[in-house]
């Protein structure tokens, strides 16, 4: 009952120290300007049955908890980092949504459905950022994994770069249509034998990272729209309209440093993404980017779809990542649902939603936690 896509060049981008691979991309030319891209996620839905043991576990923890020295899994390591893992030359059960594209960004049709899928490729992030850069099938060691020379196809080559470049026109019109752009370096420590931070790393985002974001943001909003369709209840991923008196203060601090900020409705984000790319690099970058994160509502999951005002999208959930979050895994039951018609309880849905919020600010709470102890040890070594 799957569509096999498992002779069709798929590939995953992730970070270095990544062990679990909840997303991998398929990528097939068709036609001239024409491409069929897939987003394929692992079926954690397939393995995680609702009423088991490993789902009410799954259920209570609500995602993963991302520490300095340690991740907290949402399910256990057999299936986050071994069964569900898109691991490379490996066959494995997942869930896709497949899209027919022209290079402009422009879905011609889509198809979402369980499918078999085989990666021929796993990329870190400065790997495929190496081949964005060079074209190159050769990926110096000084770039790779395992820090020794690393080749690829050119079948390869040619999909990230052609995915690049429509992953850019798709962000300009987002950006054009009022979504927030916030380019924050995040902080990484190197960790000693013993688990102990060493060393403060900042990670910017590439055009690699922004690849794997545009394709996953594509699928999230494209499943939300064909579920917005069904007369069923669904998990939405909605964010609120900004605190106008916390804005008004980030207008007051940014006036004080040489930036203007205009309110109006119609151009407020414009203008709060023009102060975010005059302030870039700057020494002010991480007070302003504070301050506006802090005027901003706090996202949530929930059934009622009052949009996502950050990403200036009518409609989005969370489908792309049910090994570490759990309203993925629900979002996975009712496309199936949907899909085959079948009748599934959901009275629980908007309950389920608010415990999944509150246990991601909790573990937001956590991982800030373990980061500011992490930069105090790191200062006193």
């Amino acid at each position: 009952k799957r569509r096999d896509m498992r002779g069709t060049m798929t590939f995953t981008i992730d970070p270095v120290d990544a062990k679990d691979f909840d997303d991998a991309i398929s990528f097939k030319v068709i036609g001239e300007n024409k491409y069929e891209v897939g987003v394929h996620i692992a079926d954690v839905s397939h393995y995680v049955t609702p009423g088991s043991k490993i789902d009410e576990e799954a259920q209570n923890r609500a995602t993963s908890v991302y520490l300095v020295d340690r991740v907290i899994p949402m399910l256990p390591e057999t299936l986050s980092n071994n069964l569900c893992s898109l691991r490379p030359n490996e066959e494995k059960l997942t869930f896709s949504a497949v899209f027919v594209m022209k290079n402009n960004g422009q879905v011609l049709e889509e198809w979402y459905g369980k499918t078999v899928t085989e990666s021929d490729c796993r990329l870190s992030y400065e790997e495929a950022q190496y081949i964005i850069e060079n074209e190159s099938t050769t990926i110096p060691k000084e770039e790779t994994i395992l820090k020794e020379e690393k080749r690829v196809t050119q079948k390869i080559v040619e999909a990230i770069t052609t995915l690049n470049g429509i992953a850019k026109t798709i962000r300009k019109k987002r950006i054009s249509s009022g979504a927030l752009i916030f380019d924050k370096s995040e902080i990484k420590f190197q960790l000693d034998e013993k688990n102990q931070p060493q060393k403060i790393l900042f990670k910017t985002s590439k055009s690699a990272n922004k690849l794997i974001e545009e394709f996953m943001l594509l699928a999230n909003k494209k499943v939300a729209e064909k579920m917005k369709q069904s007369k069923e209840r669904f998990v939405y991923r909605v964010h609120d309209q900004p605190d106008h008196e916390k804005l008004e203060n980030l207008q007051t601090v940014v006036k004080r440093l040489g930036y203007n900020l205009k309110l109006s409705n119609t151009e407020l984000n414009g203008s709060l993404n023009e102060l975010l790319k005059k302030c870039f690099g700057k020494n002010e970058q991480n007070l302003i980017d504070t301050l506006m994160i802090r005027s901003m509502s706090k996202a949530e999951y929930t059934t009622k779809n009052i949009g996502h005002y950050g990403l200036s999208f009518e409609n989005y959930t969370h489908f792309t990542s049910p090994i570490r979050r759990y309203p993925d895994v629900l979002v996975h039951r009712l496309i199936k649902a949907e899909i085959e018609k079948i009748k599934i309880k959901t009275e629980e849905l908007e309950t389920l939603c608010k415990h999944s919020t509150h246990m991601e600010i909790l573990a937001t709470k956590a991982e800030r936690d373990s980061n500011a102890t992490a930069l105090q040890k790191t200062r006193k070594a």
